[in-house]
């Protein structure tokens, strides 16, 4: 029997004496003189081996890691300068400040403070020969500088698996060389601020000791028998108990604390002899294999504020950097053009050195968006700047736009990301967050991810299950035993390094990896990039399964409503925006000579707007101190874009100052349908007398009838329409009844809706004994994350606020109002105004809340009698099924979901839509349906909420189900009010032809969203998109001549020439003596008469269902 490829511990035999036999055996085996090892005591014995804090830890492999250390103020030697007011400065001003001595054991702080050090250190003549590292720690995080201003190492204090302490100052000491650095320290923790618990509110007053500064030499022996053990440890817990592998890795594992001596470094030598024994043995060719991929997942904003997410990155990347100088094949990704762009700004030799390691393929930029975004709440437009500035960022910069669309972090995905992937040339797309679900597992590992419109996109999800992987045993078994799909392909990511604040990976997870690359036992490990790994699942993968529509997260579902007021104002930038830069093309187009298209200021404000929409600040989960941020930026976008507003309408329409006289009333419509409303006008003492005026007296109102598409229309207001009236009146019952031409609703005493009549098709929306705008308050208090989840359990425990009062505030003709107010608790209350017009079937209420909860959610209530199993929610770029029931775990999994501008109930021939201004919450459960308002969590910002607050939300009853419906335009139209302006009344018929125009029809399924100039050039570009999910064939008018019109992606490549009639009609050319060249009358006339054909007839487009088409407009 050939014995050879098992290992025995000689200390387990004897010598026997030796005996004649047939067989020469050599040896033999004798009885053990110890008992046999009891595997849960070994097990314990092998962690108290390398564990700071178990018993023994004085004289276990953890306290033989330095031959010696100092910190001796004879070679250390400590000045600091702490800048006041918690400024973080640059380099360059810091050096230039005055320091003072300091030592260790001080305290600095308070939170978020910045502390300078210049360090001046004298390497002991006894270290001559020795690697010698600095030792930092101060519970902190901090950057070393080199004398010159260069970026060299981020440190990370306290006793984490995070912990970066350790600085190598010199491979090979000479003995008395002096080496200067500065530190620069950050009073705050990778995870922020926080003094009891990760995401508990940050304490603005946190001190920090400087508890280490040592000059130390490691061992190099003990450090290597570290690394070893800790694998075969490692294999000997994970693997199962009864398998043969894992026996001998426990055995192995004991063997070396069996030799192990303290203070000696040959009983270290005869363990990483053991160690080598067993690791030596390799792995077969049929193993899983798996891309090993060094990661520093870093939160543009979270428990820490924007400006300390900037010194995050530079900390992080240096050391990554530092890394990639020691270790050759170790290879690093991370994501968000706007860290890189932070870095550029502020970091430029750190910048020039990320450079010099892309170009050795160490270090991969990817992502292709501007950050990590929130992908369910921002509009569609807002997706499309992400990744047109994240891919324009990379390739600008780095030669190359990315591959892979890298979002592990982001609390569920949208329907349309693969198309939009598609069209922002990303091919592949990475996530793990649905790991985190906490009702259903999600079924697939790598697989093809089927979005709205049909587009794919090849996906994987890690199976490790994490992006912040630290290269254990544990985490490869994990990534093969969760590994869904691995009969379809052998392969999967690990993703490994410290990540959310920072950091990367670390030496040992390097070193780790080194020796699991092929170990029997384990699957096989690679140092790759992530394209390596989408490129072998393309050439050796089966068959991949696929999942159609989103990826909604379970978990984390309170984000739709967290911070009001943060996304209340995103919504309000996203239209200003879109208006904006709508003007600023019509500007351009007609005033070519003149207009200086603000391309710079529009670039700023997106990139902005693309700030506030990363995963954990949109979502209401960050510190206070994040909005205050967001705040500013939101209110620089609406400040200066309100006012670019007003000034490009003035110029479009030629308005002087005015004068004294009668006016009229110019009307813009921004939206690509014309409209009938009613609108507000200020008062003027050049107006003439109003056919309403509003109850406060500040206003009157008019009927704005038939403004035109992306346009303007102008009004005498003697001659504005007259509608049927609308009037409101109080009943038998004294309930009140709100009546126009097409619906008639009821209230009763405390603001409910109790009927909701239809006159046209006759009939009543609401089941006896069933109500609308019922507002409930629920119980809200999630397991732990406080601010990003509501459970499923909330639904068990409210009240309904049934108190409150109603009164008429306005009764018609143009519109009629009544203010509805409720107590909702001893703390809060709620005022609002409901509105119905004349000439709409939408109901609107506007409303204002006063709240002051603890763990409270508000959700407004309507019951329909409308009998379907599914609600149709707004997402961008068209719209997604959700159940109203709960008849499996996915279904129930499904309590609170999210939505753009409305969700609709509809069954055969009738439906309600809720539409909301700036509300992302929605939940439905057989016939109710509920919007989402407000919340109160109390982490990580004690705050979040409390205050005023202001939100309209509206109920839109349609004739059709809501596919053959304009719901659509209706939640278009609610976000997005006419605009007017006062104008002289001569001026009224001029007005008309003062914007270009662009507008669709014959094809009520299909939106014009945006209207912009190209990136590059003086074309316009039109974004269009089918929303109901069918084909369309849409006529796109223009009041301009196209010359030529081009198909392209979102990051406007050229790619399908669209056929136009042609305007350039063939010329004959006569030629006289002084050279002159005229057009034959006939031809011009022929021209002319094309050009009107291009103009009455438009250019076709055709769509298919949920399609995004980008179209790049030459114009004449």
């Amino acid at each position: 029997m050939d014995l050879s490829h098992f290992q025995f511990d000689e200390s387990s035999f004897i010598q026997q004496p030796q005996r004649q036999s047939t067989l020469n055996i050599g040896r033999v085996p004798q009885v053990l003189d110890h008992p046999k090892s009891i595997r849960s005591i070994t097990v314990d014995r092998c962690s108290n081996f390398t564990s700071g804090g178990a018993n023994g830890n004085d004289v276990n492999l953890l306290s033989q890691l330095y031959k010696a250390r100092t910190n001796s103020e004879e070679y250390i030697s400590l000045l600091v300068y702490s800048v006041p007011d918690l400024k973080r400065i640059p380099f360059k001003e810091a050096i230039q400040q005055e320091f003072r001595p300091t030592r260790l054991g001080e305290w600095f702080g308070p939170s978020w403070s910045t502390h300078w050090f210049h360090v001046q250190l004298r390497i002991p003549n006894e270290f001559v020969g020795e690697e010698v590292q600095l030792i930092w720690n101060a519970d902190n995080e901090a950057m070393i500088w080199s004398m010159d201003g260069v970026t060299l190492q981020g440190l990370t204090g306290g006793a984490g698996s995070d912990a970066r302490h350790e600085y190598i100052l010199t491979t090979r000491a000479e003995g008395g060389e002096v080496i200067q650095l500065y530190i620069e320290m950050a009073c705050n923790g990778m995870f922020g601020a926080a003094s009891n618990g990760l995401i508990s509110p940050p304490d603005p007053s946190r001190f920090f000791n400087l508890n280490e500064v040592d000059l130390a030499v490691p061992n190099k022996l003990a450090w290597e028998l570290l690394y070893d053990f800790q694998i075969i440890f490692g294999m000997a817990k994970e693997l199962a108990e009864d398998s043969l592998r894992g026996s001998q890795a426990l055995f192995c594992a004991n063997n070396i604390i069996n030799v192990f001596v303290p203070g000696d470094d040959q009983s270290l030598r005869q363990g990483l002899k053991i160690a080598q024994e067993f690791l030596v043995s390799k792995n077969g060719d049929a193993q899983h294999e798996i891309y090993a991929i060094g990661h520093c997942h870093i939160d543009t904003a979270w428990l820490w504020p924007f400006d300390e997410t900037i010194r995050k990155a530079a900390r992080s990347w240096s050391s990554q950097i530092d890394l990639m100088d020691r270790y050759p094949d170790y290879k690093f990704i991370c994501s968000q053009a706007q860290q890189f762009d932070w870095v550029k700004e502020r970091y430029l030799p750190l910048w020039e050195r990320i450079h010099q390691k892309v170009a050795t393929g160490q270090f991969l930029p990817t992502g292709g968006t501007w950050i990590e975004m929130d992908t369910n709440m921002p509009s569609g437009e807002s997706l499309c700047r992400q990744f047109l500035y994240g891919q324009r960022f990379f390739e600008q910069n780095f030669g190359k736009r990315c591959k892979v669309f890298w979002l592990p972090d982001s609390f569920g995905y949208s329907s349309q990301l693969p198309q939009l992937m598609q069209l922002a040339d990303l091919r592949y797309f990475f996530t793990q967050k649905l790991s985190w679900n906490n009702v259903n597992k999600f079924p697939l590992t790598t697989f093809w991810w089927v979005g709205l419109d049909g587009s794919k996109s090849l996906t994987h999800m890690a199976p490790s299950e994490t992006y912040n992987a630290q290269c254990t045993p544990e985490e490869l078994a994990r990534s093969v035993k969760n590994n869904r799909d691995k009969v379809y392909s052998n392969s999967s990511l690990l993703v490994y390094g410290n990540g959310d604040g920072g950091g990367g990976p670390l030496a040992s997870m390097i070193e780790r990896l080194k020796r699991m690359k092929n170990v029997d036992g384990l699957p096989k490990t690679t140092m790759a990039l992530p394209t390596e790994f989408y490129e072998n699942i393309e050439r050796t993968a089966k068959a991949l399964p696929s999942w159609k529509g989103e990826l909604y997260f379970e978990l984390h579902r309170g984000i739709y409503t967290t911070h009001s007021l943060c996304k209340k104002l995103n919504r309000s930038c996203e239209f200003l925006l879109r208006d904006i830069e709508l003007l600023a093309t019509f500007s351009l187009l007609q005033f070519p000579d003149t207009f200086q298209y603000p391309k710079q200021v529009f670039d700023d404000f997106w990139k902005l707007l693309c700030l506030t929409q990363f995963h954990d600040v949109m979502s209401g989960s960050a510190i206070e101190m994040v909005y205050d941020d967001c705040l500013q930026m939101y209110t620089k976008i609406d400040v200066i874009g309100k006012q670019m507003r007003s000034d490009m309408l003035n110029q479009l329409l030629q308005l002087d100052e005015m004068i004294d006289g009668i006016k009229g009333l110019a009307v813009i419509n921004t939206l690509p349908w014309e409209r009938n409303e009613v609108i507000e006008v200020p008062l003027d003492d050049g107006l003439p007398t109003m056919k309403q005026y509003s109850a406060f007296g500040r206003s009157g109102y008019a009927v704005a009838k038939s403004v035109a598409a992306s346009g303007v229309t102008g009004y005498t207001l003697e001659e504005v329409d007259t509608p049927p009236p609308v009037r409101v009146e109080k009943d038998r019952m004294n309930n009140i009844v709100m009546e126009n031409q097409y619906i008639r609703v009821t209230f009763d005493h405390a603001g409910h809706l109790i009927h909701l009549y239809d006159k046209q098709v006759e009939r009543e929306l609401i089941k006896p004994g069933e109500r609308g705008n019922v507002f409930k308050m629920y119980d809200d208090i999630p397991l732990f994350w406080d601010a990003w989840d509501v459970e499923i359990y909330h639904l068990e425990k409210f009240k309904i606020v049934e108190d409150g009062s109603v009164q008429i505030l306005e009764q018609g003709p143009l519109r009629c109002s009544l203010l509805v107010e409720k107590r909702l608790s001893a703390t809060s209350q709620l005022r609002q105004i409901v509105v119905l017009s004349a000439v709409s079937r939408r109901l609107d209420f506007e409303t204002e809340v006063d709240w002051n909860e603890n763990r409270q959610f508000l959700k407004v209530e309507f019951a329909w009698d409308i009998l379907t199993d599914n609600v149709n929610y707004e997402c961008q770029y068209g719209h997604v099924s959700r159940p109203t029931h709960y008849n499996t775990s996915w279904d129930a999994a499904k309590f609170e979901v999210v939505a753009q501008k409305f969700a609709d109930m509809s069954e055969f021939g009738y439906g309600v839509a809720l539409l909301n201004d700036c509300k992302y919450g929605y939940s439905a459960h057989r016939n109710a349906l509920r919007l989402s308002l407000l919340r109160a969590p109390k982490a990580p910002d004690s705050n979040c909420d409390v205050g005023h607050h202001s939100f309209k939300y509206a109920i839109y009853p349609h004739e059709h189900h809501f596919l053959q419906s304009d719901v659509v335009r209706e939640g278009y139209n609610f976000n997005s009010p006419l605009l007017t302006r006062l104008v002289q009344q001569d001026k009224i018929e001029r007005v008309k032809f003062s914007f270009p125009k662009f507008h669709i029809e014959n094809a009520s399924n299909v939106v014009l969203d945006t209207i912009k100039r190209a990136e590059d050039t003086n074309d316009v570009v039109i974004r269009l998109y089918e929303a109901y999910g069918g084909h369309a064939r849409a006529k796109l008018m223009s009041s301009r001549i196209i010359k030529k019109m081009v198909k392209c992606n979102i990051l406007e490549d050229e790619q399908e020439v669209i056929t136009i009639i042609d305007t350039t009609a063939a010329m004959s050319v006569r030629t006289f003596s002084t050279n002159l060249r005229v057009l034959d009358d006939d031809m011009l006339d022929l021209q002319q008469e094309s050009q009107q054909r291009q103009l009455d007839e438009g250019t076709l487009i055709k769509f298919k269902p949920f399609e995004i088409i980008t179209l790049k407009i030459s114009c004449a």
